[in-house]
C-alpha cells in the first residue's frame, strides 16, 4: 500500500486533564523543561549561570531580591541587604535580624528612586541608592509594626501582614514614608479577612486575602473607596502574584487565576486559567505553598510558578510554566503549560538592567543569585528536557500502522546532538515491541552566508526551520513520540513533524 502522512504541528502545551483519546494531535502528555513557544511549537528552555561570582553575604537562603535603578539587583540574605551590578556586593544594611522572605516596591516621589522593603519581622525601610532609612513614624503617629508587604501606591506608601493587625491595611501620609498622622493624610483600612498581598493594577490597589479580593479606588485618604471583588475566593501566595498581559495572575484554592477574569465572571471556575494542568496544583503540600516564588519573562509573555520542598534536592524541584499565545492551529489566544524541574528558587525576580529584561532567582540554600535566561544548562548541571506526544492512532484505532520514517520540522539555534527519540507503540504496552532509541545526531541549522564558519554551516541551507528526516520501523495500532535531551545543546523548537506510514491489517 501506498506511503501515507499524518503531519502534525506541535502546539497546546501539556495537558493533564483529558483522556488520551481526546487529546489534540499537537499537545503533549509530557512537556519537562520545554516551553511553548510564542511563534508556535516546543522550545529547549535556556539555562541559567551566576549574576555574580561572589556570593551575597551572610548565611542560608536569599530571602529577596528586587531591581534597582536601572543597573543594579538588591539581594537580602541573613541579617543583609546588598546591591550588585554583577561584579560584588554593597551593603545596603547589615542589621536585618531574623527576617523572613521580603517584599519590595520602587518608587519616585522627588526625582531620585528609592526602594522600599519589608521582611514580616523588622521595621520596613527604604534606600534612596545612599542612605537606608527605618520606617518609624519619626514625623508623627504609630509605624506599622513588622509589617510583610510594602508597596507604593498613589504617593502612599502602603503596608500590611503586620504582626499585631492582619486584617489591616495601613498607609503613610503622602509623599512622607514617616509621617502617619490621620491629619496629614495617614490611615487604616480593616477587612474581616487576613491580608496576602497589595499590587497596583489599572489604577487602583487590588488587595488580596485569604478568602476574598477588593480594590481600592482614589488617590488620597479623602477619596479612597473599597470594592469587593469576590468574596469566595482568596490568593494563597504573595509570592504567586505576577503582572502579565495587562492583568495580574495569583495562585487561588482553585488553580492560577487572573484579577480581570476573576472580577467579571466572579468566583466561578470559568475565571481559572490552569484547568489543563490542575493535577499539578491539586498535588502542591503546605510545605511548597510555603516556599512559592514566581516570576514573568515579558519579551516571551511567560509566567513561571516554583514550589520547592524544603528537604527536596534541586534536581528534583519543581515548578510550572505558564505562556499566553496564539494557537497557531486554533487562532484562539490563551495559556499554554509546561513543567520545569531542575530549578529551586528561594525568591525570584524580574526586571531591567541597562534596559535588558533580566530574570534572576536565588539560592534556596546558599548565597549566589542566578542568571536565568543564560547558557545552556543550570549553572553547570544538565538539564533533563522532555517532551512526549499525545498517542496517534490516525484516526482510526483498529488499523494496524507500519512506521517507515518520522519528518521533524525544528528551528535551530546552532548544532543539534545527542537528542533522543523514542517510538512507543500502543500506548507502552509491554507485549507490544518497542525500537531501539533513535539518536538525533548533527541535526544542524543553516547559517546565513558570512554568519557560519566555512566548512562547518551549510551553504544555500534553509534560514529558519529545517527538516530532519529519520527513518523508523516497528508497527502498532497507536504511536507517540518522546524526544528527550539532557546535553548542553543550544535551544532550538520542534515546531512539528510528520509521520509516514503504511496501513496494515484491520484487527
Amino acid at each position: 500500500m501506498p506511503i501515507q502522512a499524518f503531519p502534525v504541528n506541535c502546539d497546546g502545551g501539556l495537558i493533564l486533564d483529558r483522556s488520551i483519546f481526546a487529546l489534540d494531535p499537537g499537545e503533549a502528555t509530557k512537556l519537562q523543561n520545554f516551553e511553548p513557544d510564542t511563534n508556535g511549537g516546543y522550545a529547549k528552555i535556556k539555562g541559567f549561570s551566576k549574576f555574580d561570582s561572589n556570593q551575597v553575604s551572610g548565611s542560608g537562603g536569599i530571602l529577596g531580591l528586587a531591581f534597582y535603578g536601572n543597573s543594579k539587583v538588591i539581594a537580602a540574605r541573613a541579617a543583609n541587604v546588598q546591591h550588585s551590578a554583577g561584579s560584588d556586593w554593597t551593603n545596603i544594611a547589615t542589621n536585618r535580624t531574623s527576617a523572613e522572605r521580603y517584599t519590595f516596591t520602587n518608587y519616585d516621589w522627588d526625582g531620585t528612586e528609592n526602594i522600599g522593603m519589608a521582611d514580616g519581622v523588622n521595621d520596613a525601610a527604604y534606600w534612596d541608592g545612599t542612605t537606608y532609612t527605618t520606617i518609624t513614624a519619626s514625623v508623627a503617629g504609630t509605624k506599622p509594626t513588622a509589617p510583610e508587604i510594602i508597596q507604593e501606591f498613589k504617593n502612599h506608601l502602603f503596608f500590611s501582614g503586620m504582626s499585631n493587625s492582619p486584617h489591616t491595611v495601613k498607609f503613610s501620609a503622602p509623599f512622607n514614608e514617616n509621617d502617619f498622622s490621620a491629619a496629614s493624610g495617614s490611615g487604616e483600612i480593616a477587612f474581616g479577612d487576613d491580608v496576602v498581598s497589595l499590587k497596583p493594577f489599572r489604577d487602583q490597589l487590588i488587595i488580596f486575602c485569604k478568602n476574598s479580593i477588593h480594590m481600592l479606588a482614589g488617590s488620597s485618604s479623602a477619596d479612597f473607596q473599597i470594592k469587593p471583588i469576590t468574596r469566595n475566593i482568596g490568593c494563597l501566595s504573595h509570592f504567586s502574584i505576577q503582572e502579565i498581559g495587562g492583568d495580574l495572575i495569583f495562585l487561588a484554592p482553585d488553580g492560577l487565576r487572573t484579577v480581570a477574569g476573576t472580577e467579571k465572571i466572579g468566583d466561578t471556575e470559568l475565571a481559572t486559567i490552569s484547568k489543563q494542568v490542575q493535577p499539578r496544583l491539586n498535588e502542591l503540600t503546605q510545605n511548597q505553598l510555603s516556599n512559592l516564588s514566581s516570576h514573568i519573562i515579558k519579551s516571551k509573555s511567560q509566567y513561571r510558578l516554583y514550589y520547592p520542598t524544603t528537604s527536596g534536592t534541586e534536581a528534583l524541584s519543581t515548578g510550572l510554566i505558564a505562556v499566553l499565545k496564539r494557537n497557531v492551529g486554533t487562532g484562539e489566544i490563551g495559556w499554554e503549560f509546561s513543567d520545569i524541574k531542575g530549578v529551586k528558587p528561594m525568591i525570584a525576580a524580574s526586571g531591567y538592567i541597562s534596559d535588558a529584561e533580566k530574570v534572576v532567582h536565588g539560592d534556596y540554600d546558599g548565597g549566589y543569585i542566578y542568571l536565568q535566561e543564560n547558557g545552556n544548562d543550570f549553572d553547570g548541571t544538565s538539564m533533563a528536557s522532555i517532551y512526549q506526544t499525545t498517542d496517534f492512532n490516525m484516526q482510526d484505532i483498529g488499523v494496524r500502522k507500519n512506521m517507515q520514517r518520522v519528518i521533524i520540522n525544528y528551528k535551530p539555534t546552532g548544532t543539534i546532538r545527542d537528542v533522543d527519540m523514542d517510538l512507543i507503540y500502543d500506548y507502552n504496552d509491554t507485549t507490544a515491541a518497542q525500537p531501539s532509541t533513535y539518536d538525533m545526531t548533527d541535526a544542524s541549522g543553516a547559517a546565513l552566508y558570512g554568519s557560519g564558519p566555512y566548512g562547518s554551516a551549510e551553504y544555500g541551507g534553509l534560514v529558519y526551520s529545517p527538516l530532519y528526516r529519520q527513518s523508523v520501523e516497528g508497527s502498532g495500532f497507536a504511536v507517540a513520540l518522546k524526544f528527550t535531551d539532557s546535553s548542553t545543546n543550544p535551544t532550538y523548537t520542534i515546531k512539528g513533524f510528520s509521520l509516514e506510514f503504511t496501513p496494515g491489517a484491520r484487527m
